[in-house]
């Protein structure tokens, strides 16, 4: 039993750490990458595999490999940058 807590304890410190990025990077996006995410998470509604949780951290990850000065939505922007669509999809466990 011993052994159960001490597994469950260390789920619990790992998944606090993977959470910690992610909690640091919600508090650095501005209104622009909010509406740019939350076009992404709408557009992506519906495909297959597409949980919330995927599909955010896969619109997360798209939009902060673009140009601040981008004026195409991810979805847009996806289509001429498939090495970052491809990354962006295996690093939030998509596809």
């Amino acid at each position: 039993m011993e052994g159960i807590v001490k597994l469950v304890m260390m789920g619990a410190a790992a998944l606090g750490l993977v959470l910690s990025p992610a909690a640091a990077l919600a508090q650095k996006m501005n209104a622009d990458d909010v509406k740019w995410v939350n076009q992404c998470i709408d557009d992506n509604k519906g495909e297959a595999g597409a949980t919330p949780a995927i599909v955010r951290a896969y619109c997360v990850c798209m939009n902060e490999k673009m140009s601040s000065n981008e004026t195409r939505s991810v979805t847009q922007w996806e289509k001429s940058h498939p090495a970052a669509m491809k990354e962006c999809s295996q690093k939030a466990g998509w596809k």
